[in-house]
């Protein structure tokens, strides 16, 4: 009998799982479940007889992969997948897939919502400003992106977009303006919203060369990777402007220098949010269960990454 393994440190809402469940039962599959898990040898255990695994935010690693003989499809909820050992699991012959555009407006939502939250002082009950008018720039137009230039255009903002991979076209289509460089990006938009992945390219990308193009009261937000941005600019711009926010779903590794020394000027949640919805949740889990499926029966991959 096929085996998959829903293994997630931050789990699934129980009305995901119980679906997810029902999928595969009615597959012919046998669930195993391991949630909450406290050290990643708890996965890596849990893998070795396994077909096939869904996973979060988890770290799915060569341990991980080598020590899964049977493993055959690993699939991230989620849009993201720099959690998972591309490398490996092609040398074992593994399809990784994520589930991209499951989590999307959720994610929009929070972007948004920060926005507020930091435009508004965090409603201390002092005057804060409001986006009516304010020139949001979506740094990347996926899934995500295309939300956010939604919800923004519904708060009166004024949406631009930059994304080498997608058409002008397809852009202006959604009633956003189509920049031809990054640098045209940052040099207009006082709020600069980040949907790029975490890579070899992107990796501290976000620097100091281009966070200094903002315009008067700028706020960069980012419900992407921490990993873009460059930590050493981004200290370096509190430094130096006076009028920078920064709001992030993850603190940054210097965040205890920026709460000591900011205060007013940023927000970071707790643990990374972006996908913490009920709704999400129930998503990309019924498309997690439903890809493995899809690929084990039919071959499909359509939403292969590796």
């Amino acid at each position: 009998m096929t085996k998959v393994l829903i293994g997630t440190v931050k789990p699934f809402a129980p009305k995901a799982v119980e679906q997810m469940k029902e999928i595969f039962s009615n597959a012919g599959y046998e669930v195993a479940l391991l949630e909450k898990y406290q050290e990643q040898s708890e996965l890596v255990n849990a893998v070795k007889d396994v077909d096939a695994l869904i996973v979060r935010s988890d770290k799915v690693t060569r341990e991980v992969i080598e020590n899964a003989d049977n493993l055959k499809i690993i699939v991230r909820g989620g849009a993201g997948y720099d959690n998972v050992d591309l490398e490996a699991a092609t040398a074992k012959d593994v399809v990784v897939m994520n589930t991209p555009g499951q989590n999307s407006n959720a994610v929009a939502e929070l972007a948004l919502g920060m926005m507020v939250y930091l435009a508004r002082n965090e409603f201390n009950g002092t005057a804060g400003t409001e986006l009516k008018g304010k020139k949001l720039g979506i740094h990347a137009f996926g899934n995500v992106g295309k939300y956010v230039a939604r919800i923004a255009k519904g708060f009166g903002m004024i949406p631009y977009a930059f994304d080498p991979f997608i058409a002008k076209d397809e852009i202006e289509n959604e009633g956003v303006k189509a920049l031809d460089s990054q640098d045209d990006l940052y040099s207009k938009c006082q709020y600069i919203s980040l949907h790029i992945p975490a890579n070899e390219k992107t990796k501290k990308s976000i620097n100091y060369e281009l966070l200094s193009k903002m315009p008067e009261k700028a706020v960069l937000v980012n419900t992407a990777r921490k990993e873009v941005v460059h930590e050493d600019d981004l200290l370096k711009m509190f430094a130096q402007r006076s009028d920078f926010k920064y709001i992030s779903d993850i603190a940054p590794d210097c965040a205890s220098e920026i709460e000591e020394k900011y205060a007013g000027r940023f927000f970071f949640t707790p643990k990374k949010m972006g996908a913490q919805t009920a709704e999400a949740n129930i998503n990309a889990g019924i498309a997690a269960a439903n890809q493995i499926i899809n690929y084990l029966e039919k071959g499909d991959t359509q939403f292969k990454v590796n």
